[in-house]
């Protein structure tokens, strides 16, 4: 795969040893020569062919800056200069605002030389570059979900105009699409490009984390209509050094919890033992810190910069995440960027995914990854200058009293982090759920489809979004369901020649710009001190005049609150508490949960363990011992009982609503599901019950859940679509039937 300089005589023949190169165009060899590159990276040449030669999809894989996107855009613009052009050529879809810049800058200095304009489009970009990529559409547009949405909507007529000549669609980052609104989202945006050009656009999708590649390939385009080539890196990947640390705490007194300005922000005990190793490793070099929600970001931002003060040196840590302003999140970025300036930057899911954030030393993941993808995405951060790549995973476990419950006996986070480290060097992550509905997503697409053509029939309407598009598991009967639903609701009026139209509240909706996004925004105040905005918080988290809150990694107190105005203002101040911000958690698929189960039977100590989880891991296996889990599933105490099957978290969430359905009291607590004020004996024929009568039917067991309004447009539906859209997204029913049958036989064969 050795390169030579093109010449006139020689265009990557002779000296060069790959027949790939030699495809590519006379400026892009030339432009590879010139940044000294000896090879093209493995991925880099079998991508040519198959993107050159058009008609198919392509999935390249390969590891965080393995040249995916340079894999990608050799041959895309190799095909771009060799025709005319007339239209946009490549469109480029990303998660993210802040990856579509880093993108732009890195395909600008590759297509300067080309002269193939680079556009990107999203609500930081000044209207008169949009205005002259609408006027004269050409090269490579690098764009939002949110803001193609935009596009159908406000522009409909001239999508045929923007992309006539369209060779090809890139989506960047795929597995965070994946399973998601957004992804159903961007799944139906692509089929009605199509829709409107009659023919096919070869897809390209680039991701550094993949499961199953044929559900990836699947999720690319329903269907598989065109054959897709899936590309994975067969380059050997960096060395890993990984470590899980444990900590012993002691749970806070909930008796001892006050409010005001002697409150103390240390929530967890585990915050200044952790806090004091990151200040010792990380000091001096640049790394990341993962800390799963924005409220840890926060309190976690918070103490390490306040051990900086303490021993009198510049601050080293910086919070990041999606509620802080873009300019705070922007001088994260910067510092991290800057090689004079040690940073580590303290972030949730933001810098997860592929920003040119330069070269970090060591990631740190505080927590339970949220999914073994996760963890992958967020190890390949590390590393990428040919150092090893190295994460530490830093996991807390409470001290045990005597009312400890089991599931703290246990250890399950330091076991389920074990677990977690092991299916990643089993190369396995998690697979999307294939069977929700996304009815939700439908009314959006429903709503964007008729505002982008002026109306719809009923008819073309399901055709379009439905049969042939990204909602193939929508019959004729929901989607006539769901037309009524949203008609009662005057989101839809139908004419008299039965052409759907938007109704006076669809209108209004459609036209606020919050419909572009598929997911839930909810209201927020906007924080302002001096003047300058540090970003904003859901106006669910309560706020008062002379109340304290720890933000953007510093303490402030509040000077006022504007209700109205969704303002509120602060001063510094030496007391704070983190506020607690909307969202949850990654579900918990099965796969973990059965390797937790062949950690807890195995004897084999692993090495990436330090001394204190090394013992928390015995302890957890000494408890799994003694409540016999290898063979009795229920386990009794304080009048309660809990409940292990080792499933995923959508098959445990079946369970609790058929336990709930037969009026036993039910929780859910982790790894097990826990039943109270009832003995083993007294649980036993209730479990006997759910294994007899088979699976449960999902759409009738989730008509008895009360709050099943979780996404954007669930406000819309009746309770029998909520019913049939929740039994599709959130329960499992053959997998939770399963685990009842084999809890069964366990405790049969006891």
């Amino acid at each position: 795969m050795t390169t030579s300089p093109p010449s006139s005589s020689n265009s990557g023949s002779g000296g060069h040893k790959s027949a790939g190169f030699g495809r590519l165009h006379k400026q892009i060899q030339r432009w590879v020569w010139d940044q000294g590159w000896a090879e093209l990276r493995d991925i880099q040449e079998q991508a040519i062919e198959p993107i050159l030669d058009g008609g198919r999809d392509v999935i390249i894989a390969a590891a965080t800056a393995g040249g995916k996107t340079e894999a990608a855009f050799f041959p895309i613009c190799s095909r771009i200069m060799a025709q005319p052009s007339g239209s946009v050529r490549a469109l480029y879809v990303s998660p993210l605002k802040a990856l579509i810049n880093d993108q732009f800058d890195r395909l600008e200095r590759l297509c300067e030389r080309l002269e193939i304009p680079v556009h990107r489009w999203h609500g930081d970009v000044s209207s008169s570059r949009k205005r002259a990529v609408l006027s004269d559409p050409d090269g490579i547009l690098l764009i939002t979900p949110e803001s193609l949405e935009a596009f159908f909507v406000l522009r409909g007529t001239a999508i045929g105009k923007l992309f006539g000549r369209l060779d090809f669609v890139v989506v960047d980052e795929l597995h965070s699409f994946i399973g998601s609104e957004r992804g159903q989202q961007l799944q139906s945006l692509l089929s009605r490009i199509e829709l409107v050009l009659r023919r096919r656009v070869p897809r390209i999708a680039l991701s550094a984390t993949l499961g199953d590649m044929d559900l990836a390939a699947e999720f690319l385009r329903p269907g598989r209509t065109l054959p897709c080539d899936i590309l994975v890196s067969s380059e050997a990947g960096q060395e890993v050094r990984l470590q899980i640390r444990g900590y012993r705490v002691k749970p806070p007194d909930p008796a001892t919890e006050r409010d005001g300005a002697d409150v103390d922000p240390l929530d967890d005990a585990a915050v200044p033992m952790i806090g004091a190793h990151l200040f010792q490793v990380l000091r001096g070099e640049d790394n990341l810190i993962f800390a799963n929600s924005r409220r840890n970001v926060e309190i976690y931002g918070d103490h390490l910069r306040l051990m900086c003060e303490q021993e009198r040196i510049p601050n080293e840590f910086w919070p990041h995440h999606g509620s802080l302003s873009k300019e705070l999140r922007e001088h994260a970025e910067t510092v991290l960027k800057d090689p004079n300036t040690p940073a580590s930057v303290v972030c949730t899911t933001t810098l997860e995914m592929g920003i040119d954030i330069g070269s970090v030393a060591t990631i740190a993941q505080v927590g339970v990854p949220p999914t073994v993808a996760g963890l992958r995405q967020r190890l390949g951060r590390s590393g990428r200058r040919g150092e090893p790549s190295v994460i530490r995973i830093y996991i807390e476990e409470p001290e045990i009293e005597p009312d400890s419950p089991p599931q703290d006996r246990l250890r399950a986070e330091l076991v389920e982090a074990t677990a977690m480290v092991r299916l990643l060097m089993m190369k396995w992550c998690e697979p999307p759920n294939a069977g929700a509905l996304h009815l939700s997503t439908l009314v959006q697409q429903l709503l964007s489809l008729i505002a982008q053509f002026g109306g719809a029939t009923a008819a073309d309407s399901w055709r379009v979004l439905c049969r042939d598009g990204a909602f193939p598991a929508v019959t004729e009967e929901v989607f006539t369901m769901l037309l009524r639903q949203i008609g009662a609701h005057d989101l839809i009026v139908q004419s008299s020649d039965g052409t759907l139209l938007l109704g006076a509240k669809g209108e209004r909706i459609v036209n606020h710009y919050s419909f572009y996004t598929a997911f839930v925004t909810p209201e927020e105040y906007h924080l302002v001190s001096g003047g300058h905005e540090l970003g904003t918080l859901p106006i669910s988290h309560p706020l008062s005049d002379g109340s304290y809150i720890i933000f953007a990694g510093q303490r402030w107190r509040v000077l006022s609150v504007d209700v109205d105005g969704r303002i509120v203002n602060l001063e510094p101040s030496p007391a704070g508490r983190a506020p607690r911000f909307t969202g949850g958690g990654a579900d918990v698929h099965a796969r973990v949960r059965q390797e937790m189960k062949a950690v807890y039977e195995s004897t084999f100590v692993p090495s990436f363990l330090d001394p204190e989880a090394r013992t928390l891991l015995q302890e957890g296996r000494d408890a799994y011992a003694e409540y016999q889990l290898e063979r009795m599933p229920l386990v009794e105490y304080d009048n309660n009982v809990a409940l292990f099957c080792w499933a995923g978290d959508r098959a445990m969430d079946t369970l609790l609503v058929q336990l709930r359905d037969r009026h036993l009291s039910v929780e859910s607590d982790g790894i097990a599901i826990v039943v109270n004020d009832i003995s083993a004996s007294a649980m036993i024929p209730h479990i006997r019950a759910l294994a007899a009568q088979g699976p449960a039917d999902a759409v009738q067991l989730a008509g008895t859940v009360l709050n099943k309004l979780i996404e954007k447009h669930h406000v819309f539906l009746s309770d029998e679509l909520l019913s049939i859209d929740y039994g599709s997204c959130r329960l499992d029913t053959d997998a939770a039937w399963q685990s009842v049958v084999q809890v069964v036989a366990h405790v049969e064969g006891h």
